[in-house]
């Protein structure tokens, strides 16, 4: 399982996409919603917008819109075996290991994926 904005997709998210691709089976990407975000970005496109545009990406399995309360429930309901970070995500690792693990009764790995040439939407909007 993999997490994000993905507001503007660039090269950094595909390298985020794939490297948590390569980790596992099938990959779900949760989208933000858009009221979890849209205080701290400018949106270009909606959550729909985004979910649909992730989702068609060869890499991802599933995109699916996260829970607009608690993101847990999210993690519960997709269960994950791993969860990645890009490395521009400022949850800690074993925070969100030992949360996810609550949430799906079973151990979970967590990994940070590295950047990639520090791309960001939100430079590129600049």
């Amino acid at each position: 399982m993999a997490q994000g904005t993905f507001d503007i997709i660039h090269p950094g998210h595909l390298h985020y996409l794939k490297k948590s691709a390569e980790l596992g089976e099938k990959l779900t990407v949760v989208i933000a919603r858009d009221s979890r975000v849209k205080e701290r970005k400018d949106l270009v496109f909606t959550e729909e917008e985004r979910r649909e545009l992730v989702d068609s990406l060869e890499m991802v399995d599933k995109a699916v819109l996260g829970n607009k309360g608690d993101i847990y429930s999210t993690v519960e309901k997709i269960n994950p075996d791993t969860i990645t970070l890009g490395y521009d995500q400022k949850h800690d690792e074993e925070e969100v290991k030992k949360m996810a693990e609550n949430a799906t009764n079973h151990e979970v790995e967590v990994k940070r994926i590295s950047g990639f040439q520090n791309y960001s939407s939100s430079n590129i909007k600049k």
